[in-house]
């Protein structure tokens, strides 16, 4: 995660550190007019394009000033601990992030658990339901195939009734005969 705030600040301040001096240092001298030390007899000369006379001369640099160094090497800390603070800020805020996910997806596989179990309620009393009107489907059926039954028992009577339908008007003048 990025960092924002004091925090941004603070670490972009640290790309901009000083930069550490260099390891040698170039000076410009007037050449004395006597020379008593054997050392500065020793010392590289470089003859100038100046007509003052001057020489060029190169000496080792020396280390800063202690103070200098605790100052750089606290500045230094400080900004590592900005940055490390806000590391280990984003990355527990990561973890509560996690930490919520988790405890979001556990309540919602609670509901889910709740919902199966009423379901699963509902399912048994709709067996039991089921099987409470399971004699009655039984009776159904069989009033179901007694009514067929009765239905060609009834097409059955109806061919028989029109084969003795041309017979009837032979029958009546028997039965009117018969009576008088």
């Amino acid at each position: 995660m990025a960092a924002t705030g004091d925090e941004a600040a603070a670490m972009e301040s640290i790309s901009k550190a000083p930069v550490p001096p260099t390891d040698l240092t170039l000076t410009l001298t007037a050449e004395p007019e006597h020379k008593t030390d054997a050392t500065e007899n020793q010392k590289a000369k470089r003859p100038s394009n100046n007509n003052d006379g001057g020489v060029e001369t190169a000496e080792e640099a020396t280390e800063p000033a202690e103070p200098d160094i605790n100052a750089l090497c606290r500045d230094m800390f400080d900004k590592m601990s900005v940055f490390l603070q806000g590391e280990l800020t984003a990355t527990c805020e990561d973890y509560k992030l996690l930490e919520n996910m988790n405890k979001l997806t556990s309540l919602k596989y609670m509901e889910m658990k709740d919902i199966s179990i009423n379901i699963s309620r509902n399912l048994q009393d709709l067996n039991q339901k089921y099987a409470s009107l399971q004699p009655y489907l039984d009776q159904i059926n069989q009033i179901e195939e007694q009514v067929t039954a009765l239905e060609q028992a009834a097409y059955k009577l109806d061919t028989y009734s029109k084969k003795l339908e041309p017979c009837l008007p032979c029958l009546e003048e028997r039965i009117m005969m018969q009576h008088n």
